[in-house]
Order: C-alpha cells, then structure tokens, then sequence
C-alpha cells in the first residue's frame, strides 16, 4: 500500500479519535442533542459544498431520500448523541475506547442480520475478547458505585450499536456514489435531531471561541472532510484495509484526553483498549493469516 493512503488512514484514525475530545469541549458549554445537531448540521454543509464543486448527481426520487433521511438518523444523528450523553459522566478516552468495540457488534449483528456474513469462531472470539475490555472498563465504576458512570458507558455503547446496524442497512445504497450518500443522510440526520435538541435544551448559545472552533472543526473537518477522505481511499486501499483507522482511534482518544484535557489515564483503561484491540485483530484476521502462512489482502 502506497505510502500517501497509509498516511490518509493513520489521519483518519487520529482524527476520529480527536473528535471525543472536541465533544468533551463542546459538552462545556452545549447540552448533547445540540453537538450532534451542530456536527451534522456542519457536516452536512460541508458534503453539499462538495457535492455541488464536483457537480455529482444526486439522485431524484423522493423514496431514495426518504430511506437516506432515516438511514441519516441512525448513522449519524443518534451516535453523535449517543456519545456526547455518555461523555457528561465519562472520559473522552473511555467513550473513544468503546467505540472501538463497533466492529465486535458489526460482526454480532451481521451473524443474525438476513442474508449476512456468518461469524467464524475467530471472530466470535474478538468478539469475546471486545465484550471483555468492556467488562474490565466497568468493573472499578461498578465497584466504586458510580451508577452514573455505569449507565453512562452503556449509553455510549449504543452508538456502536447503531454503527453495526447501519453498517448492514448500507448495502442497499451499494449504487450511489457515497459522497452523495452522506450528505443526504447528514441532511436527514439535521432534520431529524434538531427539532428534539431545540425542544429538550432551546436554542443553543455559544459564548466561547474554543466553542465555536471545536463545533467547526469536528462538522466540516471531522465529519464532512473525513468521510469524504473515507470514501476517496476506500476503493484504493480495499474494504479490509480501510478499518484499521478503528485501531488508531482510540489510542488517539486517550492520548488527547490525557494531553489537552488532562484526563488521568488508569490501568483498567489501557487493560480494556487491550482486550478490544486483540479482539479486532482476530475480526480483522490478517494478522492470523500471516502466522498460518496464507495470503493476507495487505
């Protein structure tokens, strides 16, 4: 692989990571129904900008962007609040190590999804593995009897839930051209949480300018520029190769949570990104491939 797509991956990885702890900024002053709808909102801006400069066709049909609009919703408007109601009661590290476990619930819910891939018993095991970092990131918050926390991580978890659905619901737009894809579903994921976060937390006030940069930077940057730098890599790079940003993204998280933020970094944090770490390596598969001497997609 060239070196230019490894560095567009290893940007996307740390970027995404980064985007927990602009949340953890954001939360400071905006409730979390109103950060997704800034990111989205933001996002979606960025995409259509996109869109539009390389005069790509968006399709015409109202069924086509009625699907995208719920698709939009699960993809991205409801992880996106997932993760900033968990972030109110833990670190941008740990909600950056959690979602590292989507790829484990893509590989759950494929196993059952109609016409899905059936998970080997090498990635029920990174599966297992996933479940067990989660287990050791909890075990000291259920210990302590911070019941807020406890919650907290299973709120975050739900957007990797989301993911691993969406991830299946996405095969059915397999002949758009994915740029137009995410905008329109950045569209509908707009319009879909803005009138919950402007009815539950009003309209949002910013005073600060680290605000307004942070809100800036993870909507056209983050979203709209990331998954316009996924898409233009994918093909180049192949399905496989593409996932290892999953693998930077929650060491990115945890290092810019301790650096700007000065979150303490705890052993049971490290233990955990371990156990889902190893457990994406074995859903990945290559690095078993290598050892048993076959062909790997590298």
């Amino acid at each position: 692989m060239a070196l230019k797509y490894w560095v567009a991956i290893f940007v996307l990885g740390i970027g995404w990571g980064m985007s927990f702890m602009f949340n953890a900024v954001l939360l400071r002053e905006l409730g979390p129904l109103s950060v997704s709808m800034g990111r989205v909102g933001f996002g979606a801006l960025g995409c259509w900008v996109y869109v539009f400069a390389a005069r790509k066709r968006v399709p015409d049909t109202p069924g086509s962007w009625f699907a995208l609009f719920g698709f939009g919703g699960l993809s991205y408007a409801a992880p996106f609040a997932f993760y900033a109601l968990g972030q109110q009661h833990i670190a941008s590290g740990v909600a950056g190590i959690l979602n590292a476990f989507t790829p484990a619930l893509a590989v759950l819910v494929a196993h059952f999804w109609p016409g899905g891939e059936r998970a080997t018993w090498q990635k029920s095991m990174g599966v297992l593995f996933g479940f067990f970092g989660i287990v050791v990131l909890s075990l000291p918050l259920m210990q302590g009897g911070r019941q807020s926390e406890i919650w907290a991580v299973l709120i975050t978890l739900c957007a990797p839930l989301c993911y691993a659905f969406s991830v299946n619901i996405a095969r059915q737009f397999r002949d758009m051209d994915p740029v137009v894809l995410v905008a329109i579903a950045l569209t509908g994921a707009t319009a879909a949480i803005s009138p919950l976060a402007l009815w539950v937390e009003g309209t949002p006030v910013i005073t600060r300018l680290e605000t307004w940069a942070a809100l800036l930077i993870i909507g056209f940057i983050l979203t709209a520029a990331a998954f316009i730098l996924f898409y233009w890599v994918l093909p180049k790079v192949g399905p496989t190769n593409i996932t290892l940003p999953t693998l930077i993204a929650p060491v990115s998280a945890l290092a810019m949570g301790a650096w700007v933020l000065h979150e303490p970094i705890k052993i049971e944090q490290l233990a955990g990104m371990f156990a889902i770490l190893v457990g994406l390596v074995l859903i990945d598969g290559r690095l078993m491939r290598k050892i048993r001497g076959k062909p790997t997609l590298w």
